[in-house]
C-alpha cells in the first residue's frame, strides 16, 4: 500500500482530459535538480488528488532554500551561455536613462511629484510652492536601502501642506510602514506605523492625524505567507505611538471584509470603502466627522455593484457606479434619504466603458475607455456634456485630479511609441500644454501599432494591439511575444514600456489582446471571463494565437507568450492546453495551483475571479485548467522560464517551485523548464531599475535562443 502511494505521488494526477501526445526524448535536453516528491494526497469532493511537491511550499525550510539554489544555479549557467545577453543588457540600460515623471498633484498650496532622473533605483519625491518654482527634494527613497529594495508605496499630504504621510515597501513586500515627514523641514517624526498592507491614508483637515487600515501583527516565520484576514481601520494621532492608535471600524463578523478609507474635501465626512476580496463590487460607510462620537453609518451594505465617492455637495454624494449600468454611470444620493427610488442620475451609461471621474473646477472630468484607448469627456454638474478633452493619439491618459476649485489638472498621455508624457489641462479654455515630456534614444516613426479584432472560439469578437517595425512581412518568420492578462476587471491599455522597445528593436511583435476577465467593455466582459466561465479567457488568447499564425505574422515555432501574476496563471494554462502553438513561455510570478492558492497570504481574496476548491463545481473547472495538475508526463511543452521572488507575498513562490519541479519531471522533449528566483524582490511592484534590467534582459536573452531570432543565435541590437 505504502509503494503504491509513493508511486501515485511521483505523479501529477489529472483528471478531465487526456494526455498530449508524446515527443520522443531529444538530444541536449538539460539535466534537472532531483526534486524530491512525498505522498501526499488530498480529496475533494471524492477526486483523489496527488500533490507530490506540497514540501516546497515551506519556503523558509533549508531543503527549499537548497533546492532554490540548485535551480537558479542551473537557469544562470544556461542562461550564462547565450552571448546575445551582453547586448541586450547594454541596449536595456541606454534606453533605460531617460527622465521620467508622475503626474503632479498639489495639496496644501504646494505641488508635488515623481522624478527619476534615468537610473536610479527609485523614483525621487519633489515638491515646490508653484510652476516656476525649483523644485526641492523632499524625500529620497534610494537612501533607505544601498541596493535600492526599498521603495515609496504609497504617500498623503496633510490638507494644510505640514505633514507628508509616506509609506514604504520592503524587498517588494506588500507588507507597508508608514512614516510621517516634517515637509518644511524635511525631517521624520517620531511616528511609526507597522503591519499595514492594502491600504490608503487619509488625514483630517486639521493635520491632527490620519486614518489607515491594517492587519494583526505576524509572526517573523508566517509574514510572507499566513492568510491575511479581519483587517481594521484606525485613527493615527500624531505625536503618539501606534500603541494609543484609535480603531474606528472593524467587522469580527466578516472575516473577508477589508477597508479603504477618504476624508471629503470639506473635511466633514469619512468615507469608509467596504471590499470583500477583489470582487468588483463594494460597500460604503461614512461617519460624521463633525460630531463627536459619531457613529459609522451604512450607506451602501447590498454589495451589488462597485460604488467609488467622488465629491459631495454637504449630504448629497456622488458616486460613479456599476449598478444598472455594467459600463459605469455616475448618480447623486443624498445620504438623508438613501433609497435607491431617491437617486439622482448624472451622467448615463454610455457605449464607452467609464474608468473613473474627478470633480475639478465645479465640472465632472471623466476618462472612458474606447475599444481599450482613452476618451475623456467634460460634464457639468448636472451631467450635460460640454467638451471632450483632446488626446496626442490612440493611447491611455491618466490623473485629471485637483479639488473642486482648482481651474487646472494635471494628466499623463502615454501609448505603445510614445514615452509617458505630463499635461497640464486649463479646464476655463479647454487647452492642454505639456508640462514634462521625455526623451527617450529612439525613432518613434519607425514602428507601426494597428489594432485588430478577431473572433474567439464561442464567436466573441475580441481586440488585438500589434506592434512592430514598419514594413512587417506577413511570411510567418516574425519572432512574436504575445503578452495577456484577462482577470480581475483589470484593462491593457497602450502604454509605452522600454523593455518591450528593445524587444521591438531586436526585430520582434509585440502583441496584447484584451481578452475577457478584464474590463475594457465593463463589468459584462469582466464576469465572462470568471469562474466557471474562466475558460473563455484561454480560448480568447489561444485565439489570438491562432490568428497571428493564420495571417502569417508568425509561426508556433517563432512565437512566445508571457503574462504576470493572474496573467502568468494564462499563460500556464495555455501552454498545459495546446503546448504545439507555442516555442516558449514565460510565466512570471503565476498563480499555478488552482486548488490551493487560497490558504495563502491575500489569495483567499482571488475566489470571486477564480471560484475556490471548497465548492464542488468550482472544484471541477479549477483542476480542469490548474497548470500544475494538467502537466502530461512525457508531454511536449515549450521552452519556459517560470520567474517568481522570494519576497512575493501576493502569490507566494511556491505556486512557481511547484509547477517548476513537475513541469521539469513531465517535460518529455529538448526544450528547458527553468525557474529564475529573484532575491530581496516581491511580486513586481517598488522593484529597483537594476533589478528590472537584469530581468528583462534574461526574458530577451532567453526568447532570443528558443525563437532563433537569427542564424547565429544572435538577436539584431541597436537602434532601428
Amino acid at each position: 500500500m505504502q509503494r503504491r502511494l509513493t508511486l501515485l505521488a511521483s505523479l501529477i494526477i489529472t483528471h478531465f482530459a487526456a494526455y498530449a501526445q508524446t515527443c520522443p526524448p531529444a538530444a541536449g535536453a538539460l539535466s534537472y535538480p532531483v526534486t524530491r516528491t512525498v505522498a501526499q494526497q488530498d480529496v475533494y469532493h471524492g477526486t483523489t488528488v496527488a500533490d507530490p511537491y506540497r514540501w516546497l511550499e515551506d519556503a523558509n525550510s533549508e531543503e527549499t532554500h537548497a533546492w532554490v539554489q540548485q535551480q537558479n544555479q542551473l537557469t544562470q549557467s544556461y542562461l550564462g551561455q547565450i552571448d546575445a545577453r551582453a547586448a541586450i543588457r547594454q541596449r536595456l540600460t541606454t534606453l533605460w536613462n531617460y527622465e521620467r515623471f508622475s503626474v503632479p498633484f498639489k495639496e496644501g498650496g504646494r505641488y508635488f511629484y515623481s522624478r527619476n532622473d534615468g537610473l536610479q533605483n527609485q523614483s525621487v519625491l519633489y515638491t515646490m510652492k508653484s510652476l516656476a518654482d525649483v523644485p526641492r527634494l523632499l524625500l529620497d527613497p534610494n537612501t533607505l536601502a544601498a541596493d535600492g529594495t526599498v521603495a515609496l508605496a504609497g504617500l498623503a499630504v496633510s490638507p494644510n501642506g505640514k505633514y507628508l504621510a509616506y509609506s514604504t515597501a520592503a524587498s517588494g513586500s506588500d507588507w507597508n510602514e508608514i512614516h510621517v515627514r516634517d515637509i518644511d523641514s524635511g525631517k521624520d517624526t517620531n511616528d511609526h506605523i507597522k503591519w499595514v498592507k492594502f491600504s490608503q491614508t487619509a488625514w483630517l483637515h486639521d493635520a491632527s492625524g490620519f486614518f489607515y487600515s491594517r492587519y494583526d501583527e505576524p509572526t517573523e516565520a508566517t509574514k510572507l505567507a499566513a492568510v491575511n484576514y479581519f483587517q481594521k481601520l484606525y485613527f493615527h494621532k500624531i505625536g503618539t505611538p501606534q500603541s494609543a492608535d484609535t480603531l474606528v471600524y472593524e467587522r469580527p463578523d466578516h472575516k473577508d471584509w477589508g477597508f479603504s478609507a477618504e476624508v471629503s474635501e470639506d473635511g466633514h465626512y469619512l468615507i469608509i470603502h467596504g471590499s470583500q476580496g477583489t470582487e468588483n463590487k463594494n460597500r460604503v460607510f461614512y461617519k460624521d466627522l463633525t460630531r463627536k462620537g459619531a457613529p459609522v453609518v451604512a450607506l451602501l451594505e447590498e454589495f451589488d455593484a462597485a460604488y467609488s465617492f467622488i465629491g459631495n455637495d454637504g449630504p448629497v454624494f456622488l458616486f460613479r457606479t456599476e449598478r444598472d449600468a455594467p459600463r459605469g454611470r455616475i448618480v447623486a444620493i443624498d445620504i438623508r434619504k438613501p433609497a435607491v427610488a431617491n437617486w439622482k442620475q448624472l451622467v448615463p451609461e454610455s457605449a464607452n466603458t467609464m474608468v473613473s471621474a474627478s470633480l475639478v473646477n465645479n465640472q465632472l472630468v471623466i476618462d472612458y475607455l474606447s475599444d481599450a484607448h482613452s476618451l475623456v469627456k467634460v460634464f457639468d454638474l448636472k451631467g450635460k456634456p460640454l467638451h471632450d478633452i483632446e488626446l496626442p493619439g490612440i493611447g491611455s491618459a491618466g490623473g485629471f485630479g485637483g479639488k473642486r476649485g482648482d481651474s487646472e489638472t494635471f494628466y499623463s498621455y502615454t501609448s505603445f511609441t510614445t514615452p509617458t508624457t505630463i499635461y497640464r489641462h486649463d479646464l476655463k479654455t479647454n487647452k492642454s500644454s505639456v508640462y514634462r515630456q521625455p526623451r527617450v534614444d529612439f525613432d518613434p516613426s519607425a514602428f507601426e501599432v494597428r489594432q485588430e479584432f478577431y473572433t474567439s472560439r464561442d464567436g466573441t469578437r475580441v481586440p488585438m494591439f500589434i506592434v512592430a517595425k514598419k514594413g512587417l512581412k506577413h511570411d510567418g518568420s516574425n519572432p512574436t511575444y504575445l503578452y495577456g492578462y484577462g482577470g480581475f476587471n483589470i484593462s491593457l491599455t497602450p502604454a509605452f514600456s522600454v523593455a518591450n522597445l528593445a524587444w521591438l528593436e531586436m526585430g520582434g511583435v509585440y502583441v496584447v489582446p484584451n481578452l475577457r476577465g478584464g474590463g475594457e467593455y465593463g463589468e459584462a466582459w469582466h464576469a465572462a471571463g470568471t469562474k466557471l466561465q474562466k475558460q473563455n479567457v484561454f480560448d480568447d488568447f489561444i485565439g489570438a494565437a491562432e490568428w497571428l499564425i493564420e495571417h502569417k505574422i508568425t509561426t508556433p515555432a517563432k512565437l512566445a507568450i508571457g503574462g504576470g501574476s493572474n496573467g502568468g496563471l494564462l499563460v500556464g494554462a495555455t501552454m498545459t492546453q495546446r503546448p504545439e502553438l507555442f516555442a516558449a513561455a514565460i510565466p512570471q510570478v503565476g498563480v499555478l495551483d488552482m486548488l490551493r492558492f487560497h490558504k495563502f497570504t491575500i489569495g483567499w481574496a482571488w475566489t470571486s475571479d477564480y471560484g475556490s476548491s471548497d465548492n464542488p463545481d468550482e472544484f471541477k473547472a479549477l483542476l480542469k485548467y490548474s497548470p500544475l495538475h494538467n502537466l502530461k508526463q512525457g508531454g511536449c511543452y515549450p521552452a519556459t522560464m517560470i520567474t517568481t521572488a522570494d519576497h512575493d507575498d501576493r502569490v507566494v513562490p511556491a505556486h512557481s517551485f511547484k509547477f517548476a519541479a513537475a513541469a521539469q519531471a513531465a517535460q518529455g522533449g529538448a526544450a528547458p523548464i527553468l525557474i529564475r528566483i529573484d532575491s530581496k524582490a516581491g511580486h513586481g511592484a517598488g522593484k529597483p531599475t537594476s533589478k528590472q534590467i537584469d530581468e528583462v534582459t534574461d526574458r530577451w536573452g532567453f526568447l532570443s535562443r528558443a525563437l532563433k531570432m537569427d542564424a547565429a543565435g544572435k538577436p539584431v541590437v541597436g537602434q532601428p
